[in-house]
């Protein structure tokens, strides 16, 4: 087989993480089955990189620079044929892919549903007034708070998983939310207290999938990756991601979208903005064909149609933070 990296092998780059991971083994897993000749020892190499996102915990997303840090270094180590596939939580990936990357795959979405933790009480609402949420997320904190003004959001409970619950163990926190398909994917369910359907928390724009990168001149990766692809996975992320681009969100604007397929076969899409403290909640939802050009038509008129009813000044501040960042 010829192999085109460096290395002498394909190379596969995930953050280091637990979680990621567990993405990256699953991604490899899936092409040495459908690929015979990646089963081969040594055909697939797993490279780990620490991206800007997980060397930073001492501060919120937001204040740092957002979704790209999680994803920055992969994308060079990429450019600069230092690796020849990313994976990548899509929830992390910014709207605007870097020059000479594509994106070709999404595997099949896992749960897109948030999952609650907790010592003491069996689901939000039996949280005591008063009790300390822990969460990186604004989306999960405006939605949290709009139903539940009474709750106190602890905003920068940020590390990975296994850090999270072992300081919700340690009562630095009462509650947790944690997204349930990374759970799933670390076979650590057995955490979970209750699950929060997508009316009671909407999901962040593309939570639960997986995506995966190569160089856009390199057509030999692109075909194994492309093999690997889930179509309806990647309609719907692409509906979701012409959402977000529409909005132009950063982390320190609270946005969330979903689209799914219906039990007739359509799309169904939901987009929610929100301000962080969670006095303002807009929502609103669309319904149509399941296909590429439709969803993402989908996706951006929610998009104005939310910024519209938002008015002026109600994303300035997390556009000026793009702008700077």
């Amino acid at each position: 087989m010829e192999l085109v990296s460096n290395l002498g092998r394909e190379q596969l780059a995930e953050e280091d993480s637990p979680l990621a991971l567990a993405q990256a083994y699953e991604t490899r897993d899936k092409l040495m089955a459908t690929h015979s000749e990646l089963a081969e020892e040594g055909a697939i190499q797993i490279v780990i990189i620490k991206t800007t996102g997980d060397k930073i915990l001492s501060q919120p997303l937001a204040d740092i620079g957002g979704k790209g840090l999680f994803t920055k270094e992969i994308d060079e180590a990429l450019i600069n044929c230092e690796i020849d596939i990313a994976v990548h939580s899509m929830k992390d990936v910014p709207t605007y892919l870097p020059e000479k990357t594509i994106l070709p795959c999404n595997l099949q979405r896992e749960d897109v549903r948030d999952a609650f933790i907790s010592l003491s009480a069996a689901s939000v609402a039996d949280l005591p007034a008063g009790s300390t949420v822990g969460t990186a997320s604004l989306r999960r904190k405006s939605q949290l708070l709009h139903k539940y003004p009474s709750l106190n959001v602890l905003e920068n409970f940020r590390g990975n998983v296994q850090t999270r619950l072992r300081k919700l163990n340690e009562g630095a926190v009462q509650a947790t939310l944690l997204a349930l398909a990374g759970l799933k994917r670390l076979n650590m369910t057995e955490n979970v207290t209750s699950i929060l359907s997508t009316d009671e928390m909407l999901p962040a724009v593309a939570q639960g999938a997986i995506g995966i990168a190569c160089r856009s001149n390199d057509d030999k990766m692109a075909n194994y990756i492309a093999s690997l692809n889930h179509e309806e996975t990647r309609l719907a992320v692409a509906s979701e991601r012409a959402f977000l681009e529409t909005l132009d969100g950063s982390c320190r604007t609270p946005i969330a979208g979903y689209a799914y397929k219906d039990e007739d076969g359509n799309c169904i899409f939901k987009g929610l903005v929100a301000s962080p403290d969670g006095t303002r909640v807009l929502e609103t939802s669309r319904k149509g064909l399941y296909a590429h050009e439709d969803m993402v038509m989908m996706g951006k008129d929610a998009g104005k149609e939310l910024l519209s009813r938002a008015g002026p000044g109600f994303f300035g501040r997390a556009l000026m933070d793009l702008l700077i960042f």
